[in-house]
């Protein structure tokens, strides 16, 4: 599996976010804005939460098992990767959510004066930093669950003749 490419998740978060403010002011000369939930920046953050639990719990036991403590318990591999693509796939969509709502709160930014446009224009700025933070717990995963380079091969699955 690949590694989880910053560039790939700015660029996400940059086109979503460019997509989205062109179809919020698009939106609006039509008719009214949707509205942003107060669920959103809240589910982002329990995303965020659960990754970073599950990653300092690998971690945890993946120390205890290199100190060879009796009562480690070992890490399961298949548990191990789910995690892993559990976290590169909720990167991606937080990316993604995280633009939109990046997006839109920057045209919401225009109409502060207005009480309710200014409450979404903060959850909107409360989604992205939920995103931003399920982002860095799913590269912080990502991390505890890298297996260590093996100095026998070069990367290709196969061993190099001598």
């Amino acid at each position: 599996m690949r590694e989880l490419r910053i560039r790939v998740l700015a660029a996400v978060f940059v086109v979503a976010g460019i997509l989205s403010w062109a179809g919020a002011r698009l939106w609006n000369s039509v008719g009214t804005l949707p509205s942003v939930p107060l669920a959103a920046p809240i589910v982002l953050a329990v995303i965020a939460v659960v990754l970073l639990a599950t990653a300092l719990s690998i971690r945890a036991r993946l120390k205890a098992q290199r100190e060879r403590r009796p009562e480690a318990k070992g890490v399961d591999p298949l548990m191990a990767a789910r995690a892993v693509v559990f976290g590169h796939a909720s990167a991606l969509v937080a990316a993604l959510v995280a633009g939109m709502y990046g997006g839109t709160g920057v045209f919401l930014l225009e109409s502060l004066d207005i009480p309710a446009r200014r409450d979404q224009a903060i959850y909107a700025g409360l989604s992205v930093l939920a995103g931003i933070g399920v982002i860095a717990a799913a590269i912080f995963l990502e991390r505890v669950c890298k297996l260590p380079e093996d100095d026998e091969n070069d990367g290709t699955g196969v061993a190099p003749t001598v």
